[in-house]
């Protein structure tokens, strides 16, 4: 039998209190018009968690107050920074010079992409994605996450955690030791 395991990587940290923790700008999660509010209410407590603002941009699919919301952000959600946008031409006019868009028509690999503080990573909808008009407008801009052929798409909430946790290590977690050898 072939015991495979994988190296676990232990970056040194003082406590679970993490520096990120006690930056004042971290990243910014926007949320484009979306349709499911589990995911919102799972990716607000990602955003608790990982001290950053999330951006909603409406109109949306549900209502905030919705008990799915609450359910899935639990008690996270009075502690979480948000801002809701009531239509994408005034979000689009608030954007910074840092914003990165995610898509599956993306060029660039999420991991060949530089995340500065503050930047913003912005998601589209479950069911319609980002809008054609900003991919093509912003192309240089739209990265993906890359994933097997037989996968089609990445559940929302699972793919900001995978964006958010990329710029997170980018900033805070470059110097992870290298494996010389594997025990697999």
């Amino acid at each position: 039998m072939n015991d495979r395991r994988i190296p676990i990587l232990n970056p040194v940290i003082p406590s679970r209190q993490s520096e990120f923790l006690t930056q004042q700008k971290t990243f910014q999660v926007h949320l484009f018009q979306p349709d499911i509010p589990q995911n919102t209410g799972n990716i607000g407590r990602l955003c608790v968690g990982s001290h950053c603002h999330l951006h909603l941009i409406g109109p949306i699919g549900f209502r905030l107050d919705t008990k799915a919301v609450r359910r899935a952000g639990l008690d996270y959600w009075e502690h979480l920074r948000w801002t809701y946008h009531d239509s994408p031409e005034v979000w689009e006019a608030s954007l910074s010079e840092n914003f990165f868009l995610f898509s599956i028509y993306g060029k660039k690999n999420l991991y060949e992409a530089s995340f500065p503080l503050g930047s913003h990573l912005i998601f589209g909808s479950e069911t319609r994605g980002l809008p054609k008009s900003l991919l093509e407008k912003y192309a240089d801009r739209v990265l993906f996450i890359p994933m097997v052929p037989e996968c089609r798409s990445m559940n929302l909430a699972n793919a900001v955690s995978v964006a958010v946790y990329e710029a997170i290590r980018q900033q805070f977690y470059t110097s992870v030791p290298s494996q010389k050898s594997s025990p697999c």
